[in-house]
């Protein structure tokens, strides 16, 4: 087990500082000018220039890359070209409202994923299997901002059951991760219906029928946690999902995380920022299927790490 984690440890560092690498490319290789998008559109080529100079964004790019990964290795995310404050701040300060809204998506997509597939995988073949399938087809192929806005329109304007936007409260909460949840639910529906399907025809659910068992009995005791191997692993990939597709849901619901703090730091071309949200997010995503792989002997026995 030891081994194990060190091996991903160091593999999950490199990921990580490749990661980077690519995002500073891209993120270089922009037409969009940083600073001309702080000194404005009035500035003169000379004020440009010494904004320029001062962010060190005349260096050549293995220079800019060498600092911000120096500084990178010395828990240092930069600093903010518009905001003047650290990244790493923002980003602390940000992310309790978005880690919040993450549990309360994987809750739902969850609670409502599991329990249409395993519905669905008791009455297969039936109308019941098949509006379920129909309606988990329907949610992983919605965009997420128009189920926001319906969900929005419905809940809020027409019913005035949920506030419309902002954070602080349950009912903030709601709706956003209905949104976020949506989209999860379809797959581990049918993730789960697929699943429980293959574990109801092993042998051991035969015998476990055969010694009398009630059917509660078997369905709890012995085929779903099998049926729920493939899920956890699911899980650990749900929360990169999140993280890209949570910059949508923020705008959209107005919640003050850190999809929405990107999504101002990428139309204002605020560079640290973006860095340091894509890699808070790619940490996220390592941080998850790690997790995930370390659970599932847990659940399985039979599971061996190497």
């Amino acid at each position: 087990m030891g081994g194990y984690i060190l091996r991903r440890v160091f593999q999950s560092v490199l990921i990580l500082i490749g990661i980077t690498f690519l995002t500073f490319v891209l993120l270089y290789l922009i037409p969009a000018d940083p600073a001309r998008q702080i000194a404005g559109r009035s500035a003169t080529a000379q004020t440009v220039e010494n904004i320029r100079e001062q962010l060190g964004l005349n260096l050549p790019f293995y220079q800019q890359y060498f600092r911000y990964l120096t500084g990178l290795l010395q828990g240092d995310l930069g600093r903010s070209y518009l905001q003047k404050t650290e990244v790493g701040a923002l980003i602390w300060s940000r992310l309790p409202a978005t880690l919040l809204l993450m549990v309360g998506a994987i809750v739902c997509e969850l609670a409502i994923g599991l329990t249409m597939g395993l519905v669905a995988a008791l009455r297969r073949n039936t109308a019941t299997d098949t509006s379920l399938m129909v309606l988990s087809f329907v949610g992983v192929s919605s965009p997420q901002f128009v189920i926001g806005i319906l969900l929005l329109y419905v809940f809020s304007v027409q019913l005035g059951w949920f506030p419309i936007g902002g954070y602080g409260t349950f009912m903030h909460m709601v709706l956003p991760s209905l949104t976020l949840g949506f989209l999860g639910a379809g797959w581990y529906s049918r993730m789960m219906r697929s699943s429980m399907i293959d574990v109801l025809r092993q042998d051991f659910i035969r015998t476990a029928r055969a010694k009398g068992l009630k059917r509660w009995q078997v369905l709890f005791g012995h085929a779903l946690p099998n049926a729920l191997l493939p899920i956890i692993a699911m899980i650990g990939i749900d929360i990169g999902l999140f993280m890209s597709g949570i910059v949508v849901v923020e705008s959209v619901f107005g919640w003050p995380g850190i999809g929405q703090l990107a999504w101002q730091a990428i139309q204002r071309v605020d560079i640290p920022i973006i860095m340091g949200v894509t890699l808070v997010s790619a940490f996220a995503i390592v941080l998850g299927n790690f997790l995930a792989d370390l659970i599932a002997p847990l659940i399985d026995p039979r599971i061996k790490l190497r």
